[in-house]
């Protein structure tokens, strides 16, 4: 998969992994001096990966959800989102470059909601997403499968800032923002596909597709739909596009450091479930 992104565009180059770790290591070589790093098969400890998801056996690297284990939670209110592209983005290809104009919506409603929706083998209008979703608003059961790592309370402060949990079928994307304190993103279950860029660089390529509405700290309506974003994804992932960065590959259980102020842009691609789970800390 890397090569053929990287012969498409090779504005954005493949990051090297750390494929051995240690916390005093990866703070002395990363942490501190704000670079990221792409922590491959570090995380396959955590019990949500077992539990909330099963490999396909006739496609390595994909899952689909384990609704089994799910199903007794489905009363719990989450955070939804629901896209419907007027030209869909193409599940396959995460550096597709057609049009990707689309209507965007967030409520809460039942986990058993989502469930339904990436159970059914029925095509839908829309995506349904669940993003956001604080995992101190989870059941504690539920919670426990999803603990924090180490290296989130060793590397800093200890300090977590907040969490999120993401969950859904391919394709999903968040378009390009920065984070105002370090985050470890962890690959749970499918593949995801992030592109990252230096702040400087990425505050340049933010300002010239903003909107007047425009934050770069949040994922507010405007990063979701509109003028702002299809400039933003053309920018990142159009191969007419000039930004410049890296790019990481993550699949179940790889992990992503990206430091304070840098810029990224993520997409889900591929058949089945993708998860995902990240700590902001200090």
């Amino acid at each position: 998969m890397s090569a053929r992104l990287g012969s498409r565009i090779s504005r954005f180059r493949s990051m090297n992994f750390l494929d051995t770790f240690s916390i005093d290591s990866f703070r002395t070589s990363h942490f501190n001096p704000r670079v990221p790093a792409l922590l491959r098969n570090q995380f396959h400890q955590i019990p949500a990966i077992s539990r909330w998801f099963d490999p396909y056996s006739f496609k390595p690297g994909f899952h689909q959800l384990n609704s089994d284990y799910l199903a007794p939670y489905g009363s719990v209110i989450v955070p939804l989102e629901l896209t419907r592209a007027t030209h869909p983005l193409s599940d396959s290809m995460p550096d597709d470059a057609e049009h990707h104009s689309q209507t965007f919506q967030r409520f809460e409603a039942p986990l058993s909601v989502l469930l339904a929706s990436c159970s059914s083998s029925h095509s839908s209008p829309g995506n349904l997403y669940l993003a956001q979703c604080s995992l101190d608003s989870l059941p504690l059961p539920l919670q426990a499968d999803l603990p924090t790592p180490d290296v989130v309370l060793k590397a800093g402060r200890g300090d977590i800032y907040a969490n999120s949990l993401w969950l859904g079928r391919p394709p999903t994307r968040t378009p390009l923002h920065r984070d105002p304190n370090p985050n470890i993103f962890v690959q749970l279950a499918g593949q995801k596909v992030v592109r990252l860029m230096e702040p400087g660089a990425g505050r340049a390529v933010y300002e010239q597709s903003r909107s007047a509405n425009g934050h770069a700290n949040m994922r507010g309506q405007e990063m979701m739909e509109g003028e702002e974003m299809e400039r933003l994804e053309d920018a990142i992932w159009g191969e007419a596009g000039e930004a410049q960065g890296w790019e990481a590959i993550l699949g179940s259980g790889d992990g992503l450091f990206i430091p304070k102020g840098w810029w990224h842009s993520v997409r889900s691609f591929g058949d089945g479930i993708t998860g995902s789970v990240n700590w902001w800390f200090r």
